[in-house]
């Protein structure tokens, strides 16, 4: 079994550096041209079962988009949603206090969000949950940029600085072994 992750294209919120968690946004039009260079790329791994998606629409968008190339199904998960930021929401990501608040395990991101180890525990599950469900075919999960970060961990040990400098690119494919 092959776990591929990506995360979805580009937003407007990329675009400003501004803190997207569980704010529902659409791709911009370079977001939509990444996802169309994302789905020729999925197609040439040419082993691709089942494609497993964020519900918020800039997954889903991207999903939708690589589907519509490969048509690989497409399962909506309400784990693979990004990650609960609280009172970052929306601001720049240089915010004061973010970065240092990623890697605090046991804390509420943003006093009102979701903190790693619940986030942790969420993304554990699920992976675990398809690993079982999914043994014989290869997986795409489209996602976010902490949801990545954690899938990550997943597969790979990190020190507390790597985790904070994890980052995925736009539309980048990381592929890991069931």
């Amino acid at each position: 079994m092959k776990i591929y992750s990506t995360r979805h294209g580009q937003t407007g919120w990329n675009l400003d550096c501004r803190i997207c968690g569980r704010t529902d946004v659409d791709l911009t039009i370079n977001g939509i041209e990444q996802a169309k260079k994302l789905a020729k790329e999925v197609a040439m791994f040419g082993d691709i079962d089942v494609m497993i998606c964020s519900p918020l629409k800039r997954a889903f968008q991207t999903a939708q988009i690589v589907s519509q190339y490969t048509n690989i199904p497409i399962v909506k998960d309400e784990r693979l949603i990004e990650w609960d930021y609280g009172k970052y929401e929306g601001l720049p990501s240089n915010a004061d206090g973010f970065a240092v608040s990623k890697v605090q395990f046991g804390c509420k991101m943003g006093q009102t969000g979701e903190s790693l180890l619940e986030l942790s525990h969420r993304v554990y599950g699920f992976l675990d949950e398809i690993r079982e469900s999914y043994r014989c075919e290869n997986v795409l999960l489209v996602s976010h940029g902490g949801i990545c970060r954690v899938i990550e961990t997943y597969f790979h040990d990190m020190t507390a600085e790597e985790f904070l400098n994890f980052f995925m690119g736009n539309c980048e494919v990381r592929i890991y072994e069931g």
